[in-house]
């Protein structure tokens, strides 16, 4: 009797055309991660394995047959699963090079511990009695969709909207974010703006100064990832506070941690768990924040709703009110049916509302 892993991929597919300053997105693949003890097959836990094109530090041509081997390996080892050796098993089975293998493992373990329910951070969030605020996410395309999605996220009731910037003109862009501060003020609608680091380096402080017009919040990753001189430089002069996102991927020694954030002193730091290796590696980056003195907030990176179910759960045991960017349950049209629903700003967990996880057993199963 002994615990066994297997993984399913999982095409999820948009509602629309989402754009980036990287491109366009249409569909994206997952994995997802089954854990079962082949004794008794009828408690399963499940985790996410999405690396990002482009983006992910593990986006590489042999990922899937690099997760197929970690299977095998964990399949060898005839674990029995406890919290205690849950860490040490993370630690010895994946290296540090395949974040989203390590989130997914990490998840699905803590799904099985805590009975295959989708229940891995118990409170009053799951219990339906506490809910999470969200930004609304504004998409890249032309000025009249974007325009459109604004519209739709306000009548919806989001108070904080995040635009992704970097791929119109710039003017035009400022002309939508003009066009939201001629209605609301910074106290009625908060704005952020995500460059995904698409300004250049001779360009990139004068673009802050003039956002910093519009009343922002924030701006996530203004220059590409890595350049820390020019980025600690910004942060210090800055008008507009500065987040980082994408200058975080790759840095998962807590002192490697310690130094970028020392270094770069950025206002806030976004953290995104499929991205950076985890919850436990979250937990590092927030520690360290506290102790700089810098706020942050927790993002998907585009999972179905069983990794946004782990992220948003494990939010959720922390008092930050910021608004947290979780709302991207609701890209796809052949999401899983979940307890997770978005209302007002605010995602909400409904425990009446049962998981349909069926797709996944319909398919092919790997690794065993």
């Amino acid at each position: 009797m002994s615990l066994k892993a297997d993984y399913v991929k999982y095409t999820l597919h948009f509602r629309f055309e989402a754009g980036t300053s990287r491109g366009t997105l249409t569909q994206k693949d997952s994995y997802i991660i089954r854990l079962c003890d082949d004794a008794d097959p009828s408690i399963v836990g499940y985790g996410e394995c999405g690396p990002l094109k482009g983006l992910s530090y593990d986006d590489r041509p042999d990922f899937e047959k690099q997760l197929h081997q970690y299977c095998q390996y964990f399949n060898q080892l005839d674990l029995q699963l406890f919290s205690w050796n849950l860490p040490i098993i993370l630690n010895q089975l994946i290296s540090q090079q395949f974040p989203s293998i390590l989130f997914g493992f990490e998840t699905a373990m803590l799904d099985y511990l805590a009975g295959g329910q989708r229940v891995i951070r118990d409170g009053d969030f799951v219990q339906g009695n506490r809910s999470i605020p969200i930004n609304g996410l504004i998409w890249m395309g032309s000025p009249a969709f974007m325009r459109q999605q604004i519209e739709e996220k306000i009548q919806a009731g989001y108070t904080t909207l995040k635009l992704k910037i970097g791929a119109l003109d710039f003017e035009q862009e400022c002309e939508l974010l003009a066009m939201i501060r001629d209605r609301f003020t910074p106290e009625q609608i908060t704005l952020r703006v995500d460059a995904n680091g698409a300004f250049r380096p001779d360009e990139a402080m004068a673009k802050l100064e003039r956002l910093a017009t519009y009343g922002l919040h924030s701006i996530e990753q203004p220059i590409r990832a890595g350049q820390h001189e020019l980025m600690a430089d910004l942060c210090q002069h800055t008008p507009l506070p500065i987040a980082l996102d994408e200058e975080l991927i790759g840095h998962s020694e807590y002192v490697d941690k310690f130094r970028l954030l020392k270094k770069i002193q950025p206002q806030f730091i976004i953290l995104k768990p499929t991205l950076l290796g985890g919850l436990r590696h979250c937990d590092e980056w927030i520690e360290l924040a506290g102790r700089l003195g810098m706020g942050w907030w927790i993002t998907s990176a585009l999972e179905s709703n069983i990794g946004l179910n782990a992220i948003a759960q494990y939010t959720a045991q922390f008092k930050n009110l910021l608004p947290h960017g979780l709302g991207t349950g609701q890209l796809y049209y052949n999401n899983f049916d979940s307890p997770l629903t978005v209302e007002n700003g605010q995602l909400h967990y409904n425990p009446a509302q049962p998981w349909d996880v069926a797709p996944l057993d319909l398919r092919s199963v790997q690794s065993r």
